[in-house]
C-alpha cells in the first residue's frame, strides 16, 4: 500500500476476502484528503463494485490474480480511481446479471464510469467530483425506508435544498439496488424547499429503467 496526500495506491490479491480492508482503507484516505461522508460513501460503492467485478470474474479457478486500485485527487478536487485487473470479463446488459447490476450502481453513484478492456486485462476508471459545499446536519434528507413484498418505499420529509440532492440520489439509489429493485418515492410530506428533490429522482428513475423497473412518486 502507498498513501499520500494526494494519491492512494492498493494491490492485493484477487480475494472476496480482501474487499472489506479495501473498502475501510480508501474512505480512511477519502476522508483524511478533506472529502465528506456523502462522496466518500459514493466513491467507496463504486469501487466496491468493481473490485468485486474482478474478484468474481477476471481470473476463472482455478486461475488466480492480484487488482490493483489507484486513487488520484486533482488540481480542481475531483477524484479519479482506477481499479484494474489482468484477467478477463465481458460486460452483460444491465439488467441480466448481478455483473451488470453492479455496472449500473457504479454509474449511479459517481459522476463518470469508464471501462478499457484489452488482452492485458480490464481497468475500470471512475471519477467523482467534489460538491462545492459540505453537507452537514441540517441539509441532509430525512428518508425513512420501508421494504414491502413489491419493492421500497422511501418516504421524504422536510426540506431538501439543492446541496442535499446528491445524497437522497445517493440514499435511493441504494435503496433501489442500483435500480434492480421497484422503488415508491412518497413526497407528501416534503417541505417548503424541494429543490433537490427533481434531479435526484430523474437520476434514479433512469436506473430503475435500464433496469426494467418503474420509479412510483406520491405526490
Amino acid at each position: 500500500m502507498l498513501v499520500q496526500e494526494d494519491s492512494l495506491a492498493l494491490r492485493f490479491p484477487a480475494d472476496a476476502r480482501e474487499v472489506a480492508p479495501v473498502r475501510h482503507q480508501l474512505r480512511e484516505w477519502l476522508q483524511g484528503s478533506g472529502f465528506d461522508e456523502d462522496e466518500a460513501s459514493d466513491l467507496v460503492l463504486a469501487v466496491s463494485e468493481a473490485v468485486n467485478n474482478s474478484v468474481e470474474h477476471a481470473y476463472p479457478a482455478p486461475a488466480q490474480g492480484t487488482i490493483e486500485v489507484r486513487a488520484q485527487i486533482g488540481d480542481d478536487g475531483t477524484v479519479a480511481v482506477d481499479v484494474s485487473d489482468h484477467g478477463q470479463w465481458r460486460v452483460p446488459p444491465p439488467a441480466l446479471t448481478m455483473r451488470g447490476r453492479g455496472l449500473l450502481l457504479m454509474r449511479e453513484s459517481v459522476d463518470e464510469v469508464v471501462i478499457d478492456r484489452s488482452a492485458r486485462g480490464t481497468t475500470v476508471r471512475l471519477r467523482r467530483a467534489r460538491s462545492p459545499l459540505t453537507l452537514g446536519p441540517q441539509v441532509a434528507p430525512d428518508c425513512e425506508l420501508h421494504e414491502t413484498s413489491s419493492g421500497v418505499v422511501a418516504v421524504v420529509r422536510g426540506n431538501v435544498p439543492a446541496e442535499a440532492g446528491p445524497a437522497l440520489r445517493r440514499t435511493l439509489t441504494t435503496a433501489a439496488r442500483g435500480g434492480t429493485v421497484p422503488l415508491t418515492v412518497d413526497l407528501t410530506q416534503l417541505g417548503e424547499d424541494r429543490t433537490g428533490v427533481q434531479q435526484a429522482l430523474h437520476a434514479v428513475a433512469e436506473a430503475l429503467e435500464a433496469a426494467g423497473n418503474r420509479l412510483t412518486v406520491r405526490r
